[in-house]
C-alpha cells in the first residue's frame, strides 16, 4: 500500500433519511442517493457505493439502477456496490445489468460480492437458506466464468445449463472490477485468494486490527495459488462532524435504535454508551472530527495493509444535513490527511 494507492469511499444501504422533523419517502430518499453521488466526487470522493437490502428502512433494493441514475450524473466518480448478494442474483442478469452499467458510466462499474449477512432476499426470491454456502460457490464460479470468458458452456444445480453462450453487451477485457466480501469467514478469504480477487472486509464491530491474521491469510494463499498481490479495502461506519462531540452525540441518537433493533432480532449484546464510546476510541466506529477519522484511518490502513477505505455514512433516520457533512468533511479534509501522513510515514521508512 501506498498513499497515492489508497482510495477512500462511501458506501450506503439506501437508509431512509429525515429533513427537520420529516422523515423522507422511499423515493425522496433514493433522489437524494443522487444528490449525495454529485456531492461525492464535488468533494473528491473516488468511489461510491450501494448495497443490497430487503427490508423496511432501505430503498437500495435495485443496486444496478441506482447506479446507473448515478453515472448519468457523474463524470469521474466510480461506481460499486457494498455488497451485491450473488447468492440469490442470477449470475447472467448481473453480468448483463454490471456490463450495461460499464458502459453507460465510461468504465467505472466494480462490484463487491458476498454471500449476505441479511437473508431477506433467500425467501423474497425463491431459495433455501441451507443451500447459502453452496449457491455462493456455484454462482462465483458461473460469474467468474462469464467475466473471463467470451463464450461459455456450463452447468450446476441451480440453473438451466449454458451451451456456448455469448452475453451482451460485453465488459470490457478482463471484466469490471469485482471484489469479494469478508465479515470474518476465513474461508471467504481463502475464496478471494484463489480466484485472485480483491478483498473487502467488512469491520463493523471490535478492533479492526483482529483481522490482521485474515489479511496475512489472503496475501500466502494469493502466492500459492500463483496470483499476484491484491487491494485489501475496509468498510467501516461513520459520521464526520466539526467536532467530536458533535459526531458522537450525533450519532449515538440514530446509531442506539437501530442497533438495539438488530439486537432484539439476532440476540447479541444490546448497545450501551460504555460499548458506543469503546467502539468510536478503538473499534470499528469512524465517529469524530476531520483529525480524529482521518489518524484513525491511517493507522488502520498501516495495520491491515489497506489499498481502500470506504465509510458507510448513512443510518437510519440520520438528517440529510449531517449525512452531506460527512461527505464534505471525508473528501475535503479526511482523505488528504490520511495521503499526507501515509506519505510522511512512507517518507521515513
Amino acid at each position: 500500500m501506498t498513499a497515492a494507492a489508497i482510495e477512500i469511499g462511501l458506501d450506503s444501504f439506501g437508509d431512509v433519511a429525515t429533513d427537520g422533523d420529516r422523515v423522507l419517502d422511499d423515493a425522496e430518499t433514493v433522489r437524494l442517493l443522487v444528490e449525495e453521488a454529485r456531492l461525492a466526487e464535488a468533494s473528491g470522493i473516488d468511489v461510491f457505493s450501494i448495497g443490497e437490502h430487503y427490508r423496511a428502512g432501505h430503498v437500495d433494493s435495485a443496486p444496478p439502477v441506482l447506479l446507473a441514475a448515478i453515472a448519468t450524473a457523474t463524470e469521474r466518480l466510480r461506481l460499486g456496490t457494498a455488497v451485491t448478494v450473488l447468492s440469490t442474483n442470477d449470475p447472467v442478469r448481473l453480468f448483463q445489468e454490471f456490463s450495461t452499467l460499464d458502459a453507460v458510466s465510461d468504465g467505472r462499474a466494480q462490484l463487491v460480492l458476498g454471500r449476505a449477512s441479511a437473508t431477506e432476499s433467500f425467501s423474497l426470491f425463491g431459495y433455501d437458506l441451507a443451500d447459502y454456502e453452496s449457491l455462493f460457490e456455484e454462482k462465483l464460479d458461473l460469474f467468474m466464468r462469464l467475466r473471463r470468458e467470451e463464450t461459455v458452456t456450463w452447468s450446476g444445480a441451480f440453473r438451466t445449463p449454458l451451451v456456448e453462450q455469448r452475453l451482451r453487451p460485453r465488459m470490457r477485457p478482463g471484466g469490471i472490477p469485482t471484489w469479494i466480501g469478508a465479515g470474518g469467514s476465513p474461508r471467504s478469504v481463502v475464496r478471494a485468494a484463489r480466484y485472485g480477487l480483491p478483498l473487502m472486509l467488512a469491520v463493523i464491530g471490535g478492533r479492526p486490527q483482529r483481522f490482521t491474521g485474515h489479511v496475512d491469510l489472503y496475501h500466502q494463499t494469493l502466492k500459492q495459488s500463483g496470483h499476484t498481490i491484491q487491494p485489501v479495502g475496509q468498510h467501516s461506519l461513520g459520521l464526520i462532524a466539526d467536532t467530536d462531540e458533535e459526531a458522537t452525540e450525533t450519532w449515538w441518537r440514530y446509531w442506539e435504535p437501530v442497533v438495539a433493533g438488530l439486537a432484539a432480532e439476532r440476540g447479541f449484546y444490546p448497545p450501551t454508551r460504555e460499548r458506543y464510546e469503546a467502539e468510536i476510541a478503538d473499534g470499528a466506529l469512524y465517529v469524530g472530527s476531520p483529525d480524529t477519522v482521518a489518524r484513525k484511518i491511517v493507522s488502520t490502513a498501516r495495520d491491515l495493509r489497506l489499498s481502500r477505505f470506504d465509510l458507510k455514512y448513512d443510518i437510519l433516520h440520520l438528517p440529510r444535513r449531517a449525512r452531506a457533512r460527512t461527505i464534505e468533511l471525508l473528501g475535503h479534509e479526511v482523505a488528504p490527511r490520511v495521503r499526507e501522513m501515509l506519505t510522511k510515514k512512507a517518507t521515513h521508512v
